[in-house]
């Protein structure tokens, strides 16, 4: 039985054009005034004025607000056991990171506590933060593993990511992320003869991602990661020049990666080796509020003609940042991102950079993934900080 809805009373609904935006088009958004939208089994079906909305079919009033495209999350951490407050505390102090680690933090100590929790431990503990992005208006959400100290403990992150997806609508990513302290040439060679094989057999996830950094993995051992990747079946993305460029985001546009992320050391020949590309730069504004970093250069990756995405980087040490429409709205603060780009940022090139299709904007033969705000300017979603903008979150025309 096919049920059709006729959302009506929307103030505005705005969207981007579906399929990933490339620099100047990143800022057309299509703002429709006292609109109405056609939902039929969780599919748009028509969009437009509210005048020339076909008539005898069941309406929803939407009671004169905003109304977006679901915002769609393309790089989070959200599955890890322990706390990183004592590190928090410690950076504040002053404390170098290096000293930090010595003491037993940093990055390794979520690499314990992780890797010592179960499958089922580790979803009652993803949950709630994953319920924190939805309500902030994700859709759609990636979600990295990343913190196992061996293989069997990256598999049980996979498996958690696997037992929330029919909650969240996660999209799994398995992070090679932090390289062994010795035998790294035997690590490199399990990664790409057991733990990708396994993983692509067992449809634990959908694409590989590689740190490709000088503390983390050379871009010789990242290529031979990505290869095995692609030889069996499964996307690549990388995070890149977050702290130095050493050549990873060129390495993801010669290997036609679906996304490049961090860039805060991004420069010249990186901007425009994204720009020739179809590989998505995925910015990630959170750490540098967090970690007083340099800004990624949004701006100059938009008016170089590349395709941007932002997401969250939710994860305990970098970026503890709940919200998915707060990377929004630092985007726009942080990476001078105007609010139109941020939104496309957001949807249809945030899906782009996970290799989705059909979803992120708000036209016919899209899923029906849409929010609806407090506000009747839909401007209040990258305005609003300290709050929450987004009234009420719709996945394939149902409210959540």
């Amino acid at each position: 039985m096919v049920t059709e809805t006729l959302f009506t009373n929307i103030s505005q609904l705005v969207t981007p054009a579906p399929g990933v935006q490339r620099g100047a088009a990143m800022r057309d958004l299509t703002v429709i005034p006292d609109a109405a939208m056609l939902v039929s089994d969780g599919v748009i079906r028509w969009v437009g004025p509210r005048a020339d909305a076909p008539g005898m079919v069941q309406e929803h009033d939407l009671g004169g607000v905003a109304v977006v495209p679901g915002l769609i999350d393309p790089h989070t951490h959200a599955v890890w056991a322990g706390d990183r407050l004592a590190d928090f505390e410690a950076r504040i102090s002053g404390v170098p990171y290096e000293e930090i680690l010595a003491r037993g933090g940093g990055i390794r100590s979520s690499m314990r506590a992780t890797g010592a929790a179960s499958v089922e431990e580790l979803v009652t503990l993803a949950r709630p933060r994953l319920e924190a992005l939805r309500a902030s208006g994700a859709t759609t959400t990636e979600v990295k593993s990343g913190y196992g100290m061996d293989f069997d403990a990256e598999r049980r992150m996979l498996q958690a990511v696997r037992a929330l997806q029919p909650e969240f609508g996660l999209v799994p990513t398995l992070l090679i992320h932090v390289p062994p302290t010795g035998g790294r040439a035997e690590y490199v060679q399990a990664v790409c003869h057991d733990l990708i094989p396994g993983v692509a057999r067992d449809g634990l996830a959908t694409a590989v991602d590689v740190f490709t950094e000088r503390e983390a993995f050379t871009v010789d051992e990242t290529r031979a990661i990505l290869q095995a990747a692609k030889a069996h079946g499964l996307q690549t993305k990388l995070h890149a020049d977050q702290f130095h460029a050493i050549g990873g985001t060129e390495l993801a546009c010669e290997l036609g990666a679906l996304s490049v992320d961090h860039l805060e050391a991004s420069g010249p020949a990186q901007i425009a080796a994204l720009a020739a590309s179809n590989t998505v730069a995925t910015i990630l504004p959170g750490v540098t509020l967090h970690l007083g970093l340099p800004a990624a250069p949004g701006r100059k990756l938009i008016d170089a003609g590349a395709a941007v995405a932002v997401g969250t980087d939710l994860n305990p040490g970098s970026s503890p940042v709940f919200s998915t429409q707060l990377a929004l709205a630092l985007a726009v603060r942080l990476c001078r991102l105007t609010p139109a780009e941020a939104l496309t940022a957001s949807t249809v090139n945030a899906a782009a950079a996970l290799g989705l299709q059909g979803r992120g904007a708000l036209a016919p033969g899209q899923r029906a993934d849409f929010l609806t705000l407090h506000s009747p300017d839909w401007r209040d979603l990258p305005y609003t900080l300290g709050a929450n903008p987004v009234r009420t979150v719709f996945v394939g025309g149902a409210r959540l």
